[in-house]
């Protein structure tokens, strides 16, 4: 199990079993709405370390490792499990009702943005509302791979294909996943240098190492269908808030505004100066704006 000395009011990590396999999830907060956060592609519960103890002196808050990731179960992919988001939508909507015990705030970075609202669009019982911070829009998405540059749109396919033969992709990812690489790959998602700690880097080079995350991480690279945020957002049952990151190399924020015209979305957020990852860049101002947030919705 992962420890850091910046997280003490971290307690110690639970299990869940879901469909015979372990998920790890952590929980503070004894009383107030129950608040689920949601982590982005190759990371963790422990991405919200720095939102939990904060989040948790009015609500009840659970972070989830979605299986394949963090310390949870990295099953085969295609045998028992296949790692997609209405897989992860499942999971999520499960743990509401079997952990959580009621509806709750869903709060999602990445990836975790389309898991959480394919989990609202499919079962809206479980969802009071959705924060999404830096949505992944999925631009190497099949339907989107048109728009994209003429080197990028046949490079993408290429490069899945090779990835998919299994001693070219099992290299790529030993490569990808030492401490080096992890750094260089943050120092580019990050606006803020000073953030990118040796912690951090241990927090998502740890689960690296475990059987089954190389296969994980090739299944979700060659994943190019599924649905987009644009697809989900005007079906979800329940209000939106969008914050950005300005400084998102990945999720440009000029594309991440067109979500805002969706009536759903009841507020846009640019946070300027901040990166991919705004719960752990700029934990301070995130944690007001989720505050705030809960706090409109359950008065």
């Amino acid at each position: 199990m992962i420890s850091f000395s910046s997280t003490s009011t971290i307690t110690s990590e639970k299990t869940w079993i879901w469909q015979g396999f372990s998920i790890c999830y952590q929980t503070q907060g004894t009383t107030g709405p129950a608040v689920v956060l949601v982590h982005g592609f190759g990371a963790s519960w422990w991405h919200w370390r720095k939102n939990i103890p904060v989040l948790a002196e009015n609500c009840r808050v659970y972070a989830i490792d979605l299986i394949g990731f963090g310390a949870s179960a990295k099953p085969k992919p295609g045998e028992t499990i296949s790692y997609t988001f209405e897989t992860w939508a499942q999971q999520l909507a499960d743990f509401c009702r079997e952990v959580v015990g009621e509806p709750a705030f869903l709060a999602a970075n990445s990836i975790g943005c389309i898991v959480a609202m394919q989990a609202a669009v499919t079962y809206p019982d479980i969802v009071l509302s959705v924060a999404l911070l830096n949505c992944s829009l999925r631009l190497l998405h099949d339907r989107k791979r048109a728009s994209l540059p003429w080197h990028r749109r046949v490079g993408t396919p290429v490069l899945q294909r090779i990835l998919s033969l299994k001693p070219v992709g099992e290299f790529f990812f030993k490569q990808v996943a030492q401490p080096k690489s992890v750094r260089k790959i943050l120092l580019q998602a990050y606006a803020n240098a000073e953030v990118v700690t040796d912690e951090l880097v241990d927090i998502l080079t740890t689960p690296a190492k475990d059987p089954g995350a190389v296969a994980v991480f090739l299944a979700f690279t060659s994943y190019s269908t599924g649905p987009l945020p644009e697809d989900l957002l005007p079906l979800l049952p329940c209000p939106a808030i969008l914050v950005w990151g300005a400084s998102d190399p990945w999720e440009p924020i000029e594309l991440g505004r067109e979500l805002a015209n969706f009536p759903q979305v009841q507020k846009f957020i640019p946070l300027e100066g901040v990166g991919h990852c705004p719960q752990d860049e700029a934990p301070e101002v995130v944690n007001l704006i989720l505050q705030d947030w809960i706090g409109k919705l359950v008065k």
